[in-house]
């Protein structure tokens, strides 16, 4: 399964909402806003798998949904698919940008 765009757009600008604004210069403010950002869009997955393990488990043990189950794992695989296309963006930036000459 992959991650749309505007799946991931979304993701972003939800998560960019989220964060708090603190900055004291206009460098420092998109440094820390970037930061934060990955900060709480890795929280966010680590929370969504956390949450589609504790339903699986409760399912194997005969106490759970499997609509929760599938519910909270559907999550978790969006989570992570966010993670990974914002990790592959943030490569291929760098890559582009260690290719350009001084």
């Amino acid at each position: 399964m992959s991650i749309s765009s505007l799946d991931a757009a979304s993701a972003y600008n939800r998560v960019l909402s989220a964060a708090p604004a603190t900055s004291s210069t206009p460098d420092d403010g998109a440094a820390a806003s970037f930061g934060g950002m990955v900060e709480s869009l890795v929280g966010e997955a680590s929370g969504s798998l956390r949450q589609a393990e504790t339903a699986s488990a409760k399912q194997v043990a005969g106490k759970g949904d499997l609509v929760d189950v599938v519910t909270a794992i559907g999550a978790a695989e969006t989570a992570l698919n966010t993670v990974v296309a914002v990790r592959d963006r943030v490569v291929s930036a760098y890559t582009e940008i260690m290719h350009m000459q001084i």
